[in-house]
C-alpha cells in the first residue's frame, strides 16, 4: 500500500513546476512590451496638429504591459522556493502536445501547400484520431468544409485564401 501511495509523489516530483512557466511568459510579455514601447517611440508618441500620433497610444499599452510582466517577474523571483505547485502533469501535456503537433504541422504545410487541403486534412485526422467519427462523416466534414469555405470567402466576398498547386491544377 505503501508503494502506491508514494507512486503519485514520485511522478509529481518530477511534474514541470509553476515558477519556470511563469518566468518564461513574463519575459515574454516583458520582451513583447518592449518591442511595442520601443516601435512607438519610433512612429511618435506625442501630439501633433490633428490629434495624438500613431504610437501615442501603443506607447502607454506598452509600458502597461512592462510594469505588469515585470512585476508578475519580480513575484515569481521573490517567491521562487515556495512555489512547487505542479504546472501541468505529464498526462495534461501529452493531451496538449496531441493537438499542438498537428496544428504545428498544419500552419507549416498550409505555407507551401494553400489553405483547403491541410485544412481538409487537419479536420479528417482530428475527426478520426479525436472524435472517433466514421470514414463516411468524416470526409463528408472534412471536404465540405474548405469548399464552403472557398465559396464564402473566394465567391461571395472576394477574398482570396492562400492557394496550393492543386488549386492551380484544378484552376481555382
Amino acid at each position: 500500500m505503501t508503494e502506491n501511495a508514494n507512486k503519485p509523489d514520485a511522478e509529481s516530483a518530477n511534474d514541470p513546476k509553476t515558477r519556470g512557466p511563469e518566468v518564461a511568459v513574463a519575459l515574454l510579455l516583458l520582451a513583447l512590451g518592449v518591442l511595442v514601447v520601443v516601435d512607438s517611440l519610433r512612429v511618435g508618441i506625442g501630439w501633433a496638429d490633428d490629434g495624438p500620433r500613431s504610437g501615442y497610444f501603443p506607447f502607454y499599452i506598452g509600458l502597461a504591459l512592462c510594469a505588469s510582466s515585470a512585476a508578475i517577474l519580480g513575484s515569481t523571483l521573490w517567491h521562487w522556493r515556495s512555489l512547487d505547485e505542479v504546472f501541468a502533469e505529464r498526462s495534461q501535456i501529452a493531451t496538449v502536445m496531441a493537438m499542438l503537433i498537428p496544428m504545428v504541422i498544419y500552419i507549416v504545410t498550409m505555407l507551401w501547400m494553400g489553405i483547403y487541403l491541410p485544412s481538409a486534412l487537419l479536420i479528417g485526422y482530428f475527426m478520426r484520431r479525436h472524435g472517433h467519427f466514421g470514414w463516411r462523416v468524416t470526409a463528408a466534414v472534412s471536404l465540405t468544409v474548405p469548399v464552403a469555405f472557398f465559396l464564402v470567402f473566394e465567391r461571395w466576398f472576394l477574398v482570396p485564401l492562400p492557394k496550393g498547386p492543386l488549386e492551380s491544377l484544378l484552376g481555382l
